[in-house]
């Protein structure tokens, strides 16, 4: 099944998609949007272009597993698109989603303008390869 997942930022929110085998989660694209509703429209209109099957949207706990003000907005953020779309749209863990991702921006050695392009979709992708794994854990 096609996974979509979305790592929300205030000005950039990164996703990321899986290959129908739930094998390869690789970046898909970054939407610059600042106004909330419009990037939650517009993450549902990609959903439906790419097919996604389910949706998987990082929820930022804190580091104690609490909710603070971000994981509250991305969930608002998952209701909101739940209305937009007729597929299952699910919150997962994305806590250190950006530093791994930052770590694999440095081993690939991925600077300036095009690392902050890719950054969002590449956190996206670790939230959805974090997801895979729990799914092949516990089918």
């Amino acid at each position: 099944m096609k996974i979509m997942a979305v790592d929300y930022g205030d000005s950039r929110t990164g996703l990321a998609m899986c290959d129908e085998t739930e094998t390869l989660a690789s970046p898909l694209e970054t939407v610059y949007e600042h106004h909330f509703d419009r990037c939650v429209e517009r993450v549902a209109k990609i959903a439906v272009e790419k097919k996604a099957a389910m949706i998987v949207v990082g929820d930022p706990l804190n580091m104690n597993g609490t909710r603070g003000e971000r994981s509250q907005l991305c969930n608002e953020f998952a209701r909101l698109l739940r209305e937009l779309v007729d597929v299952e749209v699910i919150m997962w863990d994305e806590r250190s989603s950006t530093n791994t991702a930052i770590g694999y921006m440095n081993e690939i050695n991925k600077r300036g303008k095009k690392r902050r392009q890719l950054l969002d979709q590449a956190a996206a992708a670790v939230i959805l390869d974090s997801y895979l794994d729990y799914r092949k854990r516990h089918n």
